[in-house]
């Protein structure tokens, strides 16, 4: 039987950046050694720089170069189509010990337009100034697995005040002064981009008066409605000695999600994941622009071009009631939407007729998914992913588990 038409258990690549965690992704795909290297991030997909293997008999095959072969076997004739025969999304577990960049991802047409650009001037994919590494844009959506702190959008520009105001970091203060005659998205991207282009002697001295400040506040123990931005301020000067992005809590809503709880990302939002372990899903890129916490590089002109500047709470997202066994996060991308199916004894989750390429994801427990119309069975443990093709018609989920699913809309 092809591979096309069966689920299919994946193996994948993860990936070891230095923000990664040594324990997390290993303890997920139930091994009991601690890794050598920090592993950060687990990706299910078939995006070319890593990919997934699909086991076939006793062999495996590439999942991009299944759905090259078998492309409406695999997303489904209407997926196909729209998505120009490739997976729309890549699924990923993310481990972060320490702070991620601060970082946003560009829209659809500044990612195509970026990465003909940079291919004309010939820069190499793998380049340290290379911005576009596809496309593609990047919307993407994290759901904590634990509590996962996180930066995400600028906060209302009243709070930012408050708190410059507060730390005021010698010799900022026609900075601020300035953001406070102009309360508004063209006064906040001027006072980012003033921040972003400080000369390096005179960041450093901000950056240290700051972080001196916050940690008498932290230290004197006073009250205060932002304890915890003073708080990370000081951590990110540890893991970032007096880098730029020290002063991001102060700009930024800081958030800590609790397990299940979840975040949605568009394009031009700038954000940080901080701490935790936690399920992302985004549309099928890699496509990053970084604007601190990073020794990578920092391209200050193509950021402000594809930042929003408008301040704004944090939605923060809940999974809604699908079905007895399944509960759906509001998604606002094309590309994909994340759920968790959770069964248990005596319960059994069966798949919609109309569906499109999903990824399987087991945290929790074991489980046997079956193909209802070839009663074929597969094991899902937890730590083990399966993919399940459009032309598997339909199929069923029995055990005690928590598995999350990544699928195209439909």
């Amino acid at each position: 039987m092809k591979p096309s038409n069966r689920i299919g258990i994946l193996k994948n690549i993860v990936q070891a950046y230095d923000w990664g965690s040594y324990t997390a992704i290993p303890e997920l795909l139930g091994k009991k050694t601690v890794s050598e290297r920090p592993q950060a991030e687990l990706w299910m997909g078939a995006h070319p720089k890593a990919p997934s293997m699909v086991q076939w008999d006793d062999g495996w095959i590439s999942l991009l170069e299944l759905i090259e072969k078998n492309p409406e076997d695999i997303l489904g004739k209407e997926a196909a189509e729209k998505f120009d025969n490739r997976l729309p999304y890549l699924f990923k577990v993310l481990a972060a010990a320490k702070p991620l960049s601060i970082q946003a991802h560009p829209g659809l047409a500044e990612a195509r337009e970026g990465f003909e650009r940079e291919n004309r001037l010939g820069i190499p994919l793998d380049g340290f100034n290379r911005n576009y590494k596809d496309d593609n844009h990047k919307p993407e959506c994290i759901c904590a697995l634990t509590p996962y702190w996180a930066l995400k959008g600028f906060r209302k520009i009243s709070d930012i005040l408050w708190l410059w105001g507060k730390i005021r970091p010698a010799g900022l203060e026609d900075e601020i002064d300035a953001l406070g005659n102009n309360p508004n998205p063209k006064g906040l991207k001027e006072f980012f981009n003033r921040l972003m282009t400080m000369e390096r002697d005179r960041r450093r001295k901000a950056v240290t008066d700051a972080v001196k400040k916050v940690q008498k506040f932290v230290q004197a123990g006073e009250p205060s409605k932002e304890a915890g931005v003073f708080e990370w301020m000081i951590r990110l000067n540890k893991a970032y000695p007096e880098d730029i992005g020290v002063f991001a809590p102060a700009m930024l809503n800081l958030i800590c999600l609790q397990p299940g709880q979840a975040l949605f990302l568009p394009a031009g939002e700038l954000h940080s994941y901080l701490e935790g372990t936690g399920i992302e899903l985004m549309a099928n890129s890699d496509n990053v622009l970084r604007g601190g916490l990073t020794p990578k590089h920092v391209d200050v002109p193509e950021l402000l071009r594809v930042l929003s500047f408008e301040d704004r709470e944090p939605d923060i997202l809940v999974p809604v009631k699908k079905s007895e066994c399944e509960r759906v996060y509001p998604s606002f991308a094309e590309e994909f939407v994340l759920s968790v199916i959770s069964v248990k004894k005596n319960m059994t989750y069966t798949s919609p007729l109309k569906r499109s390429a999903e990824i399987l994801l087991c945290t929790e427990g074991e489980s046997i998914i079956t193909d209802i119309e070839k009663d074929e069975k597969i094991s899902l443990v937890k730590g083990t992913s399966a993919i399940v093709p459009a032309s598997v018609r339909q199929y069923g989920i029995e055990g005690s588990a928590v598995i999350y699913k990544a699928a195209v809309p439909v």
